[in-house]
């Protein structure tokens, strides 16, 4: 729906919907307005921190009602500079929620897809892959047997996408196993044959190697099969160790999903310690803080993959932020991670093969089916990390 010009329009609530999908519950952010129908749909899915996370939002939105939601740059450093205490990745993930739902109210209010007000379109697609399985968490995180390998990675590529990504790297130490070396390439190698050699493959270390030596020797292993990029090869945080990575790996590196906001991203970026960043708009601080990490990752030459295993709205407003960015490459989802992960939403994302198709409804053009989310309602999430310990007890990272 279209405002008239000069319409006051005022936030009276801002609501959350928490829809369990097994390893994440989605938590989904409605603000609505006096305006009669106009509102707005945000995501603020954060694994493992769903109730910290709703505490935030119900803190954070004391700040913001009675405010025009059209004014987000202003909402947005209300929220973030009124909290006195820097934001970590809690306090971010519940801006990003309601950031998203703020554009989506623009959008709606001026009758324009969110894209259109980032910037305009750039592309008239936007590539995108999904992991073994189609995201479904046994698949995407326990799949180590090659038989399995093969015939997970042939039903992608069966349902029309041309890239994937894979998480082989076994939990690990300091050094490397040669034993589990020898797995690595075996199921890379079963991966490869399987799917051609024009199916773009990604690795997702997961930060699983404490070492630069330990994500080395991996890297090795995994070049001759011509991988997409190799992702975190180690844990967030030091910047010098993951420079020095890059420098030395025979692959593309992608890293970025578990930094918040530009103030993060920038020393990986002015040190050129990725070929690829990956925010995650759903954690970052939302699409503004996005568009500037894109910025100035493009003035470093460095492309943008987002970050993106959540949602139905989180993929939207992924999709919104790709079509606008001019040094996008390839987008994350995960929409076979629930069997129903298509009926919380009406009109959800349109895929075409390996391509999500440009949107042209106003806002962020999916409407959440509220009574369909309320069959899904919150549930303790599976805790998958518990399973990153190594045979003598040692506990590692996931």
């Amino acid at each position: 729906m279209s405002v008239p010009e000069g319409l006051p329009i005022r936030i009276t609530a801002v609501e959350t919907t928490v829809v369990n999908a097994e390893m994440r519950n989605w938590i989904l952010v409605k603000v609505r307005t006096d305006t009669d129908g106009l509102h707005g749909w945000g995501e603020a899915s954060l694994n493992w921190k769903t109730r910290a996370v709703l505490g935030a939002i119900e803190d954070l939105s004391s700040m913001i009602v009675g405010r025009d939601p059209r004014d987000i740059e202003q909402l947005v450093r209300i929220m973030t500079k009124h909290s006195y205490y820097q934001l970590g990745i809690i306090g971010a993930t519940a801006i990003s929620g309601i950031e998203h739902a703020l554009w989506d109210i623009l959008g709606k209010s001026l009758g324009q897809p969110v894209w259109r007000l980032l910037g305009g379109r750039v592309r008239d697609s936007v590539r995108v892959y999904t992991h073994l399985g189609l995201g479904d968490m046994r698949s995407v995180y326990d799949t180590v047997d090659i038989g399995q390998a093969r015939e997970k990675a042939a039903a992608v590529v069966e349902q029309g996408y041309d890239a994937l990504k894979v998480v082989l790297i076994p939990y690990g130490h300091h050094l490397t196993v040669a034993a589990e070396r020898r797995h690595v390439d075996k199921l890379m190698a079963a991966l490869r044959d399987t799917v051609g050699p024009d199916v773009d493959i990604m690795i997702d270390f997961h930060g699983r190697t404490a070492s630069i030596a330990a994500a080395l020797q991996y890297i090795d292993v995994l070049a001759p099969y011509d991988p997409l990029f190799c992702e975190e090869p180690v844990q967030p945080g030091n910047t010098e160790a993951l420079r020095e990575i890059t420098r030395r790996a025979r692959t593309p590196i992608a890293a970025g999903e578990r930094l918040v906001g530009l103030r993060e991203f920038l020393p990986v970026l002015a040190a050129k310690a990725v070929h690829v960043a990956q925010p995650d708009l759903n954690h970052t601080g939302g699409l503004l803080e996005g568009k500037r990490i894109a910025a100035v990752a493009d003035t470093e030459l460095v492309g943008i993959a987002p970050h993106n295993p959540n949602g139905p709205i989180a993929g939207a407003a992924a999709l919104h932020f790709d079509v606008s960015t001019p040094n996008f490459l390839i987008q994350e989802e995960m929409s076979g991670a629930v069997s129903w992960y298509d009926d919380v939403v009406r009109t959800p994302m349109r895929r075409v093969d390996g391509h999500w198709q440009v949107p042209t409804e106003p806002g962020l053009g999916v409407e959440v089916d509220e009574r369909e989310a309320a069959k899904h309602p919150y549930q303790p999430e599976v805790p998958h990390s518990g399973s990153a310990v190594l045979a003598d007890g040692t506990v590692v990272d996931w």
